[in-house]
């Protein structure tokens, strides 16, 4: 099935989700399928929320009511478990995008999964691993979060930019390489797409532009560590990369 297949239920966690990252936030949902519901859940008699009003209408995102009833209690994430649960048994979607930090869900993912769901989790970089981890794909947000150049310093945005990105540490580098020995013929190369696609199986959170990349093909080529071949495709215009360890 392809992304153009998936029809995505779009839950957001409002009261751990800030209303600045919106709409980089649909524009990366909509990449993985067609966001056919999207509701957001909150106490929204409360003001931090008010933020999150001023976008609702203009992103066709439905606000759902969820009171507090019990000081301490997140009864917001109670509502969003209980709906994702309704939806899932109405059979009018086969994936489910979770926009929140908090590691509550993770029992939630893992249950949509078990039903077949495809399950894209977004949140911010202090999200739990768990909650990580019981996802198909997770992006954090703040890669897809551009800061606005200020007249007085356009070098803060850059500033800020780089001060998000991830170190390829050795650990990232081994991870890239054993996944390169999975897949290779007997000659030691891998097709990168392959590569990309087991990656992300064996670490949902894995996203080149988490250490400053907008692909995968450049992040290779930076690291000494690996070579990387671009081969003709006899079935068609675009080129085939392939990648082996040095």
């Amino acid at each position: 099935m392809g992304p153009s297949d998936l029809n995505l239920a779009v839950l957001i966690d409002g009261d751990n989700v800030p209303s600045t990252y919106v709409k980089e936030m649909l524009e990366e949902i909509a990449k993985y399928g067609n966001p056919t519901l999207k509701r957001i859940y909150g106490d929204w008699t409360k003001p931090r929320l008010g933020k999150w009003k001023k976008v609702l209408l203009e992103n066709a995102i439905t606000p759902i009511q969820q009171y507090g009833y019990t000081r301490g209690k997140n009864a917001t994430d109670s509502a969003m478990i209980i709906d994702a649960m309704d939806i899932l048994y109405s059979g009018k979607v086969n994936g489910f995008c979770l926009v929140s930090s908090d590691s509550d869900f993770t029992r939630l993912a893992i249950r949509l999964r078990e039903a077949g769901m495809t399950v894209f989790g977004i949140g911010e970089k202090k999200t739990p691993e768990p909650f990580i981890a019981s996802c198909d794909r997770f992006i954090y947000l703040e890669i897809l979060h551009e800061e606005p150049e200020e007249s007085s310093d356009k070098a803060r945005p850059e500033e800020r930019r780089k001060a998000r990105i991830d170190k390829i540490t050795p650990k990232v580098i081994r991870l890239i390489a054993t996944t390169i020995s999975d897949l290779e013929d007997e000659e030691g190369w891998a097709f990168l797409g392959e590569v990309g696609a087991l990656l992300q199986k064996k670490q949902p959170n894995f996203d080149s532009r988490n250490y400053g990349f907008s692909k995968l093909t450049p992040l290779i080529k930076s690291i000494p560590q690996f070579k990387v071949e671009i081969r003709k495709n006899p079935r068609g215009n675009k080129n085939l990369v392939y990648v082996r360890n040095t």
